[in-house]
């Protein structure tokens, strides 16, 4: 279907969007959740600022750079230097505890409910909080998996002993060579699953995910079906964003939910079935929290 242009909402209060939000949750026979970076950074997982000066000063202070996403784009000299930086990034964005309860607190909105999380987010975070893992499919990979840089083979495995390792033994933002990660299968330089280029690797486990996903949708088509947008932008669209309009705009049943710090935006096409709350995530999660505890 073709989309013509966005409309944003803007008659009603914040607390009428809560209302009809939470309607839409109730009512649904099934929610599908699409999360994006929003969500992560409203859970605390910021990559700027005082977070960034207490973790990465070190780093700032010899590199020059001034944020976590830009030092993973420095061209260090040596895998020495990347691993030190990289192994301090994943174990603070994918093994430290979660900052702030978000996540938890989305999972007891779900508690009882039919529903499926589609993420772009790398950081587990889903997992973490105690959300079902055969209900979750972390489309662009996951910062506790190492893959082959080549790839040889379609496979994955964790990274935690050997992060953790690297993080305690690194000395002067270097770490030692012996810890300078390798392929199992057949010896080249490990990296991690992420989705960036044509190497990243779907593993078993990443089908598995897909085919779940696809289950749920199916078991669900033409059913009254919320599907809940948390926090995603205009990087990757085609992931959650666009099919979530295509699917709502399929079914008369469906509800779309965008929840956006400043990019709550859907079709023209759908506006009578779309929920549109300019807010952060936590912000909204929250009140939501508290409309059911004062019921």
């Amino acid at each position: 279907m073709y989309f013509s242009r966005l409309t944003k909402q803007s008659t009603e209060s914040f607390s009428e969007q809560i209302d009809k939000l939470q309607n839409a949750i109730e009512s649904a026979d099934a929610v599908v959740i699409g999360a994006g970076a929003g969500l992560s950074a409203a859970a605390g997982y910021t990559y700027t600022g005082e977070r960034f000066e207490r973790l990465f000063g070190d780093f700032a202070a010899k590199y020059g750079f001034t944020d976590m996403y830009a030092g993973g784009f420095y061209p260090y000299k040596t895998f020495e230097e990347y691993w030190a930086f990289w192994s301090r990034y994943i174990a603070c964005n994918r093994f430290d505890p979660i900052p702030k309860p978000v996540y938890e607190q989305l999972l007891e909105l779900m508690r009882g409910r039919d529903y499926f999380v589609l993420t772009t987010n790398v950081d587990h975070c889903f997992q973490r909080a105690g959300f079902d893992k055969h209900r979750l499919f972390y489309t662009q990979g996951d910062y506790g998996l190492f893959q082959c840089s080549r790839p040889c083979c379609q496979k994955t495995w964790d990274n935690k002993e050997s992060v953790l390792a690297m993080v305690n033994q690194q000395d002067n933002m270097r770490i030692p060579s012996e810890l300078v990660p390798h392929c199992p299968h057949c010896g080249s330089h490990a990296t991690m699953n992420l989705r960036s280029d044509d190497t990243f690797v779907e593993d078993e486990g990443w089908h598995v995910a897909a085919n779940r996903y696809r289950d749920f949708l199916h078991r669900h088509k033409g059913m009254r079906t919320l599907f809940l947008e948390f926090g995603v932008g205009g990087n990757t669209p085609g992931i959650i964003k666009y099919p979530f309009w295509q699917m709502t705009a399929e079914n008369h049943y469906a509800t779309y939910a965008c929840v956006n710090l400043g990019e709550a935006v859907a079709p023209i096409e759908i506006e009578r079935q779309s929920i549109l709350i300019d807010a952060s995530a936590d912000e909204v999660i929250g009140a939501l929290r508290a409309k059911r505890a004062n019921r």
